[in-house]
């Protein structure tokens, strides 16, 4: 079947942020003296920061006050000087105008708030591409909770056989088989992500467009 949509995880598919705020938390959490130096790289892709305190903290949680952590930590990520233009993955406007052309709908499922999914539109002017938005914000919980995907598909009005996920992390590439939807991976060689029950590994997105006209007939160009 061809596919009539292609659903984006945002963080280390549509943009590098992952390695960027990788060592940016661990910076603040070691400055905050929480010892990160036993949880693999791996523990920190495809999630929220919200949802990880009560492992990172362990024994120590209620010795916390914990909204305020979480405050803090959202103050300190949004005074890093970053643009998300800075981070757009080089080959994304090649891959959106080709999903428009061929008249694919383009949403997008991501664990970030509203407001970084906006300043990933904004700042990398592509938010004219995309029919929906939904985030993990709106949802007691995310990712590798299918609710977010089952959502975006709802919205876009497309069955889970019609749908492409695009994805990087363990928890995403859960989220989206309990969606029922085929996933492809970008291939992670940073994290030492388990990415095994993808449905296929590509190695970018320009490797995204090429499958998808190949599927079709078209040429690879």
């Amino acid at each position: 079947m061809k596919f009539k949509a292609v659903i984006f995880d945002m963080d280390g598919v549509i943009v590098d942020t992952e390695r960027f705020f990788h060592q940016k938390r661990i910076d603040y959490l070691e400055n905050m003296g929480i010892d990160t130096s036993s949880f693999h790289r791996s523990y920190f892709t495809g999630g929220r920061m919200r949802d990880m305190w009560p492992i990172l903290l362990g024994e120590k949680y209620h010795e916390y006050d914990v909204e305020t952590l979480q405050a803090d930590y959202t103050a300190f990520k949004e005074s890093t000087n970053y643009s998300y233009h800075d981070l757009l993955f080089s080959d994304v406007y090649d891959l959106l105008e080709f999903l428009k052309a061929e008249n694919y709908k383009i949403g997008i499922a991501s664990s970030s708030d509203h407001k970084q999914i906006q300043r990933c539109f904004d700042e990398g002017g592509i938010g004219k591409y995309f029919d929906v938005a939904c985030s993990g914000e709106d949802f007691k919980e995310t990712k590798p909770n299918p609710e977010i995907y089952l959502k975006t598909m709802e919205m876009l009005g497309v069955s889970q056989e019609e749908t492409l996920i695009i994805e990087d992390s363990s928890m995403g590439i859960e989220a989206g088989k309990s969606a029922k939807a085929t996933v492809w991976a970008i291939r992670d060689t940073f994290f030492g992500l388990d990415q095994s029950h993808a449905d296929r590994l590509v190695e970018s997105l320009t490797e995204v467009k090429k499958t998808l006209n190949r599927s079709s007939g078209k040429s690879a160009d």
